[in-house]
């Protein structure tokens, strides 16, 4: 995406549910001449936004290459934009298939089978993935710059050669299912479906990126029509080869020149069929079969959004991405209205994507009570009508150019960021300037022609409402409102404004008081891990050793809270608004993330905004407001997240989580770092105050910093710091890890609209990072299941060669958020861990055999050890792969905390040290001592527990049934799992119902 700025934090759901399908392109530039190269190099200029040098090169057979130095070392993106999403797919029961097909291209080639492939990339220590969007599909692989040879010869044969077999297609149309109802566990992707469906009647915007279920369904009888998908669009004049990192342009374009040279032409654009206008208004309402909150959604088709010769509306989507952010983000006066002040809604959040024919625009607000929907409809209708007369005042404008500018700048701190930075318009004019065309619009936007733009977008006739709600709502809500009758009261009341009359603004009564300068103290009292660095962004990090495991008992998510009233609430001297509003030209904020030991207080800003964003920043630290409305609010917050957010709408999550609760039973960690419902409803602000007098003191806190910070800046940030009490109350006594069960034991959560069952199981593990078998073990984690690495054993076995699953994973650390991210994050040191196993959801009629395949593969891990030659790819993979996990300057300064947690030195250079000291015999010697399948605890998300449950204690054969045939070899395999014995009795199993899971301890 080109300009997501913070307004988008709040809606991090919206980016669980969407499936990337919200990410755009735009319309196809001309194919180049088919004659002698072209090289343009690229017209950097001061006024540039983007400020690489992208140096462009064309060969004959239509392919573009885009080269980007970085100056940063070592490491380099390739990145392989094809001009085709779910947008391209025109005929009738064909759709999804863009999606498909990116699964499809791992696959292998004649020459290099996907299992050769994925051995190459392990020796190479690539972090590789794909993802399809309406408008693009892309191929990214982030690497060490002196395999960057090796990879382009492998992507240059599996674009030009791919080859795969029948029974591996139909395979993967398993895969693809099971990621559809993966994704369907979050009410808002089947919001999305139904309001897409409502909007379109013609153009292939009517499905999302997944396609119909109806078309994923029929997928595995469709092997011929995928042969043809390839052919068709997989050509060169549809691709942009992009490299950045280290590398040189003259160099990196003979490397593409010898591999993608004899890739043939033949790319055909579809003929996408052109959309009717909107014949609105229209609604549609979403019965859920679980608890949620209602949502509320008003829909607008908005303009293409790139500047192209077939775009008549050119200009039109960012005057519209000044209402986004100005209209309907934090610092809006409408989200602390609904959000912060009459605390209806606990989200309000637009979502304007960029696509390359007309798009939806969509303003959506989770409700509170049912009983609001209606109200909150209507006043988002009324903010419409109000910016369709009224232009934004000057002054907020610029706050927003200023906000695109540090944002933007923001972004770029490391080798794939600045390649993800021009993808977009490389897929649809293949030309990186693009991107600084589009900033020099948003530059010349005048607050009339957003005016123009609202009033051209938001009628009744273009505009489609979807809510969604367990049952009905109330008759009022389930309509779809207007905006054209509440334009003329828009008008009147802005040509009061116009006279003087303006009406009270909730920001003119906040009361804020004189603010004098934060008290001084000794900076030396103050802990620091500096992290110098050139970059002009400065991140800062406070971590205090203080937690969950701090939660009294029966306060379970005080913690936590206390947190959220630090970053999301108001300081001594500003309302909760105020901050948003001067953090807002900043593009800067601060989050916090709170697990067991430590809770982090963390963000970036540019070195130009510093002094102001600390005097906003620092305050809400030193000095919060803890007033009960604002405590009100977070509380709600929580409330829904716990409820809402994970046990109704992440299966997976849902899964993780109440494994650790029911591992950690009694002990300081037995209870979800948010806390339980009941207790979090209880909480006063009294025990927030209190909580903050005694757990945010000096003796806890370790002050990070990296990026260009002057010392006399450091020097007060530290001096101001050094005001917090020297101590508080003691440090929570955290007993080791609790023994693991004395056998087998399954906690099955009935979830009767779940679709799929989430499985996690894992055990205790007395192994932390300053234990000496840390890294020999973290290499057989690696080995079995490397997060979101296709090339690991459980995934070859459970997803590519039974089609079961989206994939399957292992860790022996905590790696809360994995649905979302590639990479561990940092500040989840802790003194215990668990080894566990995540197997993505599985359909419920192979959820015994998934269970039964996953002791299956650890009992014979625990029995054979690996092999020589696994255990050298692996060290081989891990050496490489280390640097790219501290590749941001936020990652490496986090890691860096980490690390002084347990006592260690820098990350990389402790863990290749230890790796390569290793040995296979201390690694199987770790896999014996510290692996204990026959002793575990398993939690199933699932639909039928009461069947399960009792298939389960009889040991039912679960034998499998394909859509393809497989090798003697799997079959055999299968016959030995599907009676695997788990030596389950009656009291082994348990079944919770889901609506108990998080409300309250449910274990002893």
């Amino acid at each position: 995406m080109l300009h997501r700025l913070a307004v988008f934090a709040t809606a991090l759901t919206l980016a669980a549910c969407s499936g990337g399908s919200h990410t755009a392109g735009g319309p196809e530039g001309a194919p180049p001449e088919a004659n002698a190269p072209v090289e343009r190099p690229a017209e950097a200029s001061g006024a540039d936004i983007y400020p690489f040098e992208a140096a462009v090169r064309d060969f004959p057979n239509g392919l573009r290459a885009v080269v980007v130095p970085t100056g940063l070392p070592d490491i380099v993106s390739v990145q392989i934009v094809m001009g085709t999403g779910s947008r391209d797919e025109v005929e009738p029961g064909r759709s999804g298939f863009a999606h498909f097909f990116e699964h499809m291209m791992f696959r292998g080639t004649e020459t290099m089978s996907a299992d050769a492939y994925q051995t190459a990339l392990k020796q190479m220590g690539g972090d590789q993935n794909a993802y399809t969007s309406d408008d693009r599909t892309v191929y990214h692989t982030t690497l060490l710059a002196e395999d960057l040879d090796q990879m382009l010869a492998m992507e240059a044969d599996r674009f030009q050669n791919l080859s795969y077999s029948e029974a591996d297609f139909r395979t993967e149309a398993l895969a693809v299912l099971g990621e559809y109802n993966k994704n369907v566990a979050n009410p808002i992707q089947k919001l999305f479906e139904v309001q897409r469906k409502a909007a379109y009647r013609d153009h292939t915007y009517r499905h999302t990126t997944m396609g119909f279920l109806e078309d994923i369904e029929a997928m595995p009888e469709a092997y011929d029509y995928a042969q043809s998908f390839f052919d068709r669009f997989y050509r060169p004049e549809n691709a942009v080869v992009l490299i950045a990192g280290d590398v040189a342009p003259e160099a990196t374009f003979a490397l593409i020149e010898k591999h993608f040279g004899a890739w043939e032409r033949g790319y055909t654009p579809p003929n996408v069929p052109t959309e009717r206008p909107l014949a609105g208004p229209l609604y549609e309402h979403v019965d859920w079969a679980g608890p949620t909150p209602p949502w509320v959604t008003v829909a607008f088709r908005g303009p293409a959004a790139y500047p192209t010769d077939d775009n008549a509306a050119s200009g039109d989507m960012q005057a519209l991405d000044v209402i986004s952010s100005l209209g309907f983000g934090p610092s809006s006066p409408l989200y602390q209205r609904l959000v912060v002040e009459e605390q209806v809604a606990d989200v309000l959040a637009a979502s304007f994507p960029d696509s390359r024919d007309p798009g939806l625009l969509t303003v959506l607000a989770r409700v509170t009570d049912p009983a609001d929907a209606a109200y909150v409809r209507d006043e988002i209708q009324k903010e419409l009508a109000r910016l369709t007369v009224q232009p934004p005042e000057a002054a907020k404008l610029a706050d927003l150019k200023s906000a695109l500018t540090y944002g933007f700048a923001a972004g770029l701190d490391n080798t794939k960021a600045i390649a993800d930075a021009i993808v977009p318009v490389l897929s649809v004019t293949r030309d990186p300037q693009t991107l600084n065309e589009i900033y020099r619009t948003y530059a010349s936007i005048t607050p009339e022609a957003v005016r123009e733009v609202a009033a051209r977008t938001f009628t009744d006739r273009n505009m489609v409402v979807v809510t969604l709600a367990q049952g009905a709502l109330s008759p009022q809500a389930m309509a779809a409102g207007s905006v054209d009758t509440h334009v003329a009261e828009a008008r009147r009341a802005y040509e009061g404004t116009q006279r003087g009359n303006r009406p009270p603004m909730a920001s003119d009564m906040s009361g804020d008081s004189p603010r004098v300068p934060l008290a001084p103290g000794d900076p030396e009292a103050v802990r620091v891990l500096p992290q110098p660095s050139p970059s002009p962004l400065v991140s800062l990090r406070l971590q205090f050793a203080s937690g969950a495991a701090d939660d009294p008992e029966g306060k379970e998510g005080l913690a936590a809270i206390t947190a959220q009233m630090i970053t999301d609430a108001g300081s001594r001297t500003r309302y909760y608004s105020e901050i948003q509003q001067a953090l807002f030209p900043l593009a800067a904020g601060i989050g916090a993330q709170v697990d067991k030991e430590v809770t982090t207080l963390a963000g970036t800003v540019h070195r130009d905004n510093l002094e102001a964003y600390w005097d906003v920043v620092g305050r809400m630290i030193l000095e919060p407001g803890f007033r009960q409305e604002d405590f009100s609010r977070v509380k709600t917050q929580t409330l829904n997240a716990i409820r809402t957010g994970l046990r109704a709408g992440n299966d997976e999550e849902l899964g993780k989580e109440v494994l650790y609760e029911r591992l950690y039973a009694g002990h300081p960690y037995g209870h979800l770092n948010a806390g339980h419902a009941e207790a979090v409803d209880a909480l006063t602000l009294d025990d927030v105050r209190r909580f903050y007098r005694e757990h945010y003191t000096l003796d806890r806190l370790t002050l990070g910093v990296a990026g260009d910070i002057s010392d006399a800046d450091l020097s007060q940030i530290r001096a101001n710091l050094a005001m917090l009490p020297a101590s508080g109350a003691a440090r929570a006594a955290v007993p080791d890890a609790p023994e693991a069960s004395g056998g087998l034991a399954v906690t099955l959560v009935e979830k009767p609209d779940a679709r799929a069952v989430a499985i996690s199981m894992g055990h205790p593990i007395g192994v932390t990072r300053e234990h000496p078998d840390f890294v020999a073990l973290d290499l057989v984690r690696s080995w079995l299941g490397e997060h979101r690495n296709s090339s690991a054993h459980l995934f070859q076995r459970i997803r590519e060669v039974r089609g079961m699953n989206y994939g399957d994973y292992a860790y022996i650390e905590y790696y809360p958020g994995g649905m979302f991210s590639t990479m561990p994050p940092a500040g989840l040191a802790r003194s215990s861990q668990i080894f566990q196993v995540w197997i993505r959801p599985v359909p419920p009629e192979q959820a015994h055999f998934a269970l039964r395949i996953a002791k299956y593969e650890l009992d014979k891990l625990v029995a054979d050890g690996l092999s020589q030659e696994d255990f050298e790819n692996t060290r081989a993979f891990l050496s490489k792969y280390v640097a790219l996990l501290v590749s941001t300057q936020g990652r490496r300064l986090g890691y860096t905390q980490d690390q002084t947690y347990y006592g260690l030195m820098d990350y990389v250079t402790w863990y290749r040290s230890e790796l390569a000291a290793l040995t296979l015999a201390d690694v199987n010697r770790a896999i014996r001592e510290h692996i204990t399948p026959d002793r575990m605890d398993v939690v199933m998300i699932a639909p039928n527990a009461g069947r399960l449950h009792d298939e389960l204690i009889l040991g039912t054969p679960s034998p499998m049934t394909y859509a393809s045939e497989k090798s003697p070899e799997v079959l055999a395999e299968d016959a030995i799992i599907e009676v695997y014995d788990l030596d389950l009795a009656p009291g082994d199993v348990t079944v919770i119902p889901v609506e108990n899971v998080f409300e309250r301890p449910v274990f002893e």
